[in-house]
């Protein structure tokens, strides 16, 4: 276990590691709420590389949370097609619908507001908070998780977890070639 000054030192080298490294990613450019949850969603057993043009073709039709909540199911459908776990798909459109009823189309900043949107669990909700709006509440879970993450890989060990409602546990185990030393490039 790191001591805080180690810890703060890790951390310092981390996050510098992470600006200089980041990939390019189209929610990344942005605090839009509405993006950054549909990028969320999307990512959800979803390789990253596979959701961008998902991403780019669903924001084309949908530019905003009223476009999707009045859209016809099936359009939301056809356009979610091959991302799989249609569920998403409908549950986003339910979300959106009760954002613009409910919220006059803003995505909620409180975090008791989000969980009760269709297809937002603790997780996704802290993190669409927190990129969207620099909240960072006791409850959450995104960032306890991410750490584990990066404390795996950074200790190329494997640490259990549990991950939601879904999936009771999930192993995240580490190998040399998966690891790498801060200061390198990924």
């Amino acid at each position: 276990m790191l001591n805080g000054r180690e810890l703060a030192t890790f951390r310092r080298q981390l996050l510098g590691w992470f600006r200089e490294f980041q990939r390019d990613l189209p929610w990344r450019r942005t605090t839009d709420p509405y993006r950054i949850w549909l990028s969320e969603i999307m990512l959800q057993q979803t390789r990253v590389a596979a959701a961008i043009p998902y991403y780019e073709r669903f924001l084309q039709s949908f530019p905003d949370v009223h476009a999707l909540a009045a859209a016809p199911q099936e359009e939301v459908l056809r356009l979610w097609s091959g991302l799989g776990y249609y569920s998403r798909a409908r549950n986003v459109q339910k979300a959106a619908q009760q954002i613009v009823a409910k919220h006059r189309g803003f995505f909620p900043t409180r975090l008791d507001d989000a969980l009760v949107l269709p297809g937002i669990g603790n997780y996704t909700a802290a993190a669409i908070l927190s990129i969207a709006f620099g909240e960072n509440s006791p409850r959450s879970t995104a960032t306890s998780r991410a750490s584990l993450h990066v404390s795996a890989r950074f200790a190329a060990t494997s640490a259990s977890h549990s991950v939601g409602k879904s999936c009771k546990k999930k192993r995240i185990t580490c190998s040399n070639r998966n690891t790498r030393a801060i200061g390198t490039k990924p």
